[in-house]
């Protein structure tokens, strides 16, 4: 296991920038996850503490020792990849025992790291079928334990779970999990699936255009966002954004009105509201404090319907009841938790309220009964 620590670590490719400014420190023996869009910067990152990439500036380390002049033979990562990476001509046996006989192990010892790696991966049914006969699920158990069984200081993982149908992803989500509770080896994961961040990491950092915007625990970076990328980035659906102007505007004698502190009163013009969908419920009844809205569009869920609305021009995703009595076309009526709202400033981005913050800004004026549309 092994602390990695990044010290103002920038990567250029000629004259774009990958990866800039970056200070972090990963825990030894933590689950820490690289999340964000395609193209911000995360297999890079995974590269270059490899050892494959090398750092434009600012310097890598484990355990306090820097390691950017060591081959990535010297830093003892194991990297699992997307793609799995095995040989197809080898057996399952033979694609696990490969980096053993590298180093030369006796037989003995080979047979005996194998069979324990296959026991505690479901593999040992398995060890004389090659790649080919085996499914997407029983691949990537192949590809976890080729890296297992060099008992590296530092797993890295490439969107080891993209490949898989949904079903499996999810399954082998909770496998991964369990490995990293019993092996407690430093684990980075590169992922943009923000369902497999959330459900898997111990820390996340969500990358933008190759900065870091937010670091923190999942529940952390989910509740308390710190801009409105990754406000929009974590969470599905998406979270709502509504300017502050549109809002001001509409149905004022019954939304509450928000009691801001003198500068961003003055900049009410630059405020964005935020709401995640999950905290909206839209209902065909009439519902206290709750705001006449049109239905567009019924997304089935399961247990529960997402329901797009239309509040005038602005559109709005929230959720209903499985047999709530709602069609496209008819109106309903949306209410949400006042603490659960974010704002944020328009310009920069920036949260100016977080989740439990906001519950003394909103101050009732003149609640009376809604008013009927184009009245």
């Amino acid at each position: 296991m092994a602390e990695i620590r990044f010290e103002g670590v920038e990567k250029r490719f000629r004259d774009v920038t990958v990866i800039k400014e970056l200070d972090l420190t990963i825990k030894d023996g933590e689950f820490f996850t690289f999340v964000g869009p395609s193209g911000c910067g995360k297999s890079t990152l995974l590269n270059m503490i490899v050892g494959i990439e090398t750092t434009t500036e600012g310097k890598i380390y484990f355990d306090g020792v820097a390691v950017n002049d060591l081959s990535p033979k010297e830093r003892d990562v194991a990297m699992v990849f997307q793609s799995y990476a095995l040989y197809p001509h080898m057996t399952v046996y033979e694609n696990i025992a490969f980096p053993l006989r590298i180093k030369k192990m006796p037989e003995t010892r080979i047979v005996e790291e194998v069979r324990r790696v296959a026991l505690f991966l479901g593999l040992e049914e398995m060890l004389n079928r090659r790649p080919k006969e085996l499914s997407g699920g029983q691949r990537q158990r192949v590809a976890l334990g080729r890296a297992i069984i060099r008992r590296p200081k530092v797993f890295l993982m490439d969107e080891p779970l993209s490949n898989l149908d949904a079903r499996l992803r999810v399954e082998m989500r909770a496998e991964l999990k369990r490995l990293h509770q019993e092996l407690k080896i430093t684990t980075i994961y590169v992922t943009h699936d923000q369902a497999e961040a959330l459900s898997l990491s111990e820390r996340i950092a969500v990358l933008h255009q190759g900065k870091i915007q937010q670091c923190g625990t999942p529940l952390e970076v989910y509740l308390k966002p710190s801009n409105t990328f990754v406000a929009g980035f974590i969470g599905s659906p998406p979270m709502n954004f509504i300017s502050y102007s549109a809002l001001e505007y509409k149905e004022k004698d019954l939304f509450p009105t928000l009691s801001m502190e003198k500068k961003a009163r003055e900049e009410k013009e630059g405020l964005i509201i935020g709401i995640r969908p999950e905290d909206i419920l839209i209902s065909p009844a009439k519902l206290d404090d709750a705001i006449e809205v049109s239905v567009s569009l019924i997304e089935p869920a399961g247990s529960f319907n997402w329901v797009d609305v239309r509040w005038d021009n602005v559109r709005v995703k929230g959720r209903s009841d499985v047999d709530a009595d709602l069609r496209s076309g008819s109106s309903a009526f949306m209410k949400f938790s006042k603490d659960k709202v974010l704002i944020f400033n328009q310009s920069t981005g920036r949260t100016i309220l977080r989740e439990g913050d906001t519950s003394h800004i909103f101050q009732k004026k003149n609640m009376g009964s809604v008013p009927k549309r184009n009245e």
